[in-house]
């Protein structure tokens, strides 16, 4: 059964959050972080994860987050933060505005039963415009921390990586984004974290990486696998509607 998806971009003028959502479904929220969306590898590993939620939870309903296509501002961040230094009345209409989305990004997360993001490694860490939705999200009340705002909540970090950054490997600890958005989402926020990961993703279209087609081949099915033992893992811990 296909599920009724939200785009935040609509939301602008009319929004409906998750928090709105009829609580005889459950909720999914989605984020995808890829510049990408044709040939995109973590979209592809996270359409895995969310199909088979879908599967096992008939009519659930998907709000998603595409911070690849439509980044947040740059500045939300640092407006939210410089209003904390402002008394309410004294705020700016930029800094109340900023403060208005953090609060409907952070109701989304919250009203979700379960969650999903896909993190592409860039330039040895993860997006610039996930990072602006953490950083966003830890000046809301809700999730600052020591909150622990999804305490066991089951989320699923879908990870790729365009090279080899393995035991052995030249790159090997060259992945500063991977651990630090898990550590985010396990111990700054309490998430139940299941991690599902692949790369070599570029050696489809790297010349110089050809000869490790059939590796990366390799590692993106077992991907597929465990992203839909992922989805089918946390559709099993969210309470049925």
């Amino acid at each position: 059964m296909l599920a009724k998806v939200f785009s935040y971009e609509d939301t602008l003028s009319n929004r409906t959050s998750s928090s709105q959502i009829d609580r005889e479904v459950t909720v999914l929220f989605r984020l995808d972080a890829s510049i990408r969306t044709e040939g995109s590898v973590s979209r592809e590993i996270a359409d895995e994860v969310e199909r088979a939620y879908l599967e096992a939870q008939p009519g659930a309903e998907v709000v998603r987050l595409d911070l690849g296509t439509a980044p947040l501002p740059a500045d939300l961040w640092t407006t939210a933060v410089a209003a904390g230094y402002v008394a309410e009345a004294d705020r700016t209409p930029e800094q109340r505005g900023a403060l208005a989305r953090i609060a409907e990004l952070a109701d989304d997360v919250l009203a979700a039963d379960a969650v999903v993001i896909g993190s592409p490694l860039y330039n040895f860490g993860i997006a610039a415009h996930l990072k602006t939705w953490v950083d966003a999200l830890i000046t809301d009340p809700r999730f600052a921390p020591g909150t622990t705002p999804l305490a066991g909540r089951p989320v699923v970090l879908v990870v790729s990586r365009g090279g080899g950054y393995g035991p052995g490997t030249p790159r090997e600890g060259w992945d500063h984004g991977s651990g630090w958005i898990t550590r985010i989402l396990r111990d700054v926020w309490g998430a139940d974290v299941t991690v599902v990961e692949t790369e070599l993703t570029l050696a489809d279209v790297v010349p110089a990486m050809s000869e490790l087609r059939p590796l990366a081949a390799e590692k993106r099915e077992r991907a597929r696998v465990d992203a839909r033992a992922a989805g089918e893992r946390i559709a099993a811990v969210t309470p049925a509607a």
